[in-house]
């Protein structure tokens, strides 16, 4: 009699994938900060980050398409990925869009740089905490303190704003206007992605 072979189906590392992709975009933001701090060289860092991360991106909607079961729903493990790589193309577009317009990071894109990088790794966090099982307080903890740090980031954005009303070069201040407001919105994204790891949480609950 010919012997049956039963296969059990794949069960990919998905939240594994999520968590890499995360880490290297905390890598990526970090990277942003210290170069509107003054670093520049650190603008290359911001481009290797970002190609490496859709990297992980790729591998995480592909792996999505073959698990038989997955921690969170395949909709919400798809959208944090998209959230996360859009924060972080975001950021790689800020950049060249500085350097096209030749307009150097000031003291309130660095103040908007770091801010930025503290939600970044608080998404970091409540990633690993969605990951482990119980600690579903911890990741919404975690969201919510990355919404925190992007409310901060919006009173420098405004306050740096009002600011530009003083500038006599309306070259400077086009640039200006156009990267803060860059920064900004992606500091919205970071919040929807923190908003998505609640949603996520609550369908589980």
């Amino acid at each position: 009699m010919r012997r049956r072979r039963w296969f059990l189906p794949e069960t990919p590392d998905v939240l594994g994938m999520l968590r890499d992709q995360t880490a290297i975009t905390v890598e990526g933001i970090e990277a942003l900060a210290a170069w509107a701090s003054g670093d520049a060289g650190q603008a290359e860092l911001v481009r290797d980050c970002e190609h490496r991360a859709d990297d992980r991106k790729r591998a995480l909607r592909q792996a999505l398409t073959t698990a038989f079961t997955t921690p969170l729903e395949p909709e919400d493990m798809f959208e944090l990925s998209r959230g996360i790589d859009t924060v972080l193309n975001m950021a790689k577009d800020l950049v060249r869009e500085a350097e096209v317009m030749g307009a150097g990071p000031d003291a309130a894109m660095a103040s908007m740089c770091l801010e930025l990088a503290a939600g970044m790794r608080s998404v970091a966090e409540a990633v690993t905490a969605l990951a482990e099982s119980g600690r579903s307080n911890s990741a919404t903890e975690a969201a919510d303190a990355a919404v925190r740090s992007q409310r901060q980031l919006e009173k420098i954005y405004r306050a740096a704003a009002s600011g530009l009303l003083q500038a006599a070069d309306l070259r400077e201040l086009t640039a200006r206007r156009e990267l803060y407001r860059r920064l900004s919105r992606t500091s919205d994204q970071l919040v929807d992605v923190a908003e998505r790891v609640w949603y996520s949480v609550l369908k589980q609950g």
